[in-house]
């Protein structure tokens, strides 16, 4: 099918995760889309994107540029606690949003996130882009499409999400409940979370037990063991952590036809002929 139109995206906060949605999206790599406006309240950064991009106007205050009609749609890359009030006030301007994870710090700002999204007919996306990865697409089909049975129990542990004393360090607003609103579980594993209920589906009921500065000094969890159960029976189990070396990231799903396992970039299938 051919594109007929083109998506005038503008992107808030060009730190790591922004400059690179920036780089996409100015190289073309991004089809029926192009880089339409840029906001950073960060001086030196403004300046340093004009260079790079000098077709593109560069925004201090991301109102004005919600508002400036120069722009389709917007990437939200900000802070994790701005993430909800962003996308609210991009919605209220009429503009489609994709914002990074995680969805917010708050349940309920982000609630009212989700209902603005509603109201607004708009498009919404949050970036958990690995659900785009083959092996957890193809374990989602086996398991919701009922191949692997009825669902027993979901083991995952992902351990190798080590960082070093010195990365916290690097950064005021990191590990801290101000700057980041959480430590390993808003961070590193929001996209594991994600996909185990994308896969294995959402639990009634849940218990964690989170270590704060377990491993590090910081004053947010850096070590998690979660448990949880399904209305069917179903348990899953969920283990991670910053402070473990070299670790380990193994997830493992079973029903009474059979196994999944997911490790080192693939996916194992053990199928019973009938039910258990």
């Amino acid at each position: 099918m051919e594109q007929t139109e083109t998506l005038r995206m503008g992107i808030i906060g060009i730190g790591n995760i922004g400059g690179a949605h920036t780089r996409w999206i100015a190289d073309g790599k991004i089809p029926g889309m192009r880089l339409a406006a840029l906001c950073d309240i960060d001086g030196e950064k403004q300046a340093r994107l004009q260079a790079a991009h000098p077709a593109v106007p560069v925004f201090e205050d991301y109102h004005t540029m919600l508002e400036s009609g120069l722009i389709d749609a917007v990437i939200v890359s900000a802070p994790h606690y701005y993430h909800p009030t962003m996308a609210i006030d991009a919605f209220k301007a009429g503009l489609h949003v994709l914002i990074e994870k995680p969805a917010g710090v708050y349940t309920s700002v982000v609630r009212q996130m989700n209902e603005e999204a509603r109201k607004s007919g708009r498009v919404f996306g949050i970036m958990f882009n690995q659900r785009t990865d083959p092996l957890f697409a193809r374990a989602r089909e086996i398991v919701q499409g009922g191949e692997l049975g009825q669902p027993k129990r979901l083991v995952w542990i992902v351990t190798n999400w080590y960082r070093t004393q010195a990365y916290y360090d690097s950064g005021s607003w990191r590990a801290t409940w101000n700057g980041e609103g959480g430590g390993v579980l808003l961070n590193q594993a929001p996209h594991n979370l994600d996909l185990w209920q994308w896969i294995f589906g959402m639990p009634k009921r849940i218990r964690a037990f989170c270590s704060v500065g377990k491993y590090h000094h910081i004053g947010v969890e850096d070590d998690v063991t979660i448990y949880a159960e399904y209305e069917n029976g179903a348990t899953a189990s969920f283990i991670t952590t910053t402070g473990e070396a070299p670790g380990t990231n193994r997830l493992e799903i079973s029903g009474d036809r059979g196994k999944l396992v997911l490790e080192e970039g693939k996916l194992r299938w053990w199928k019973l002929a009938q039910p258990e």
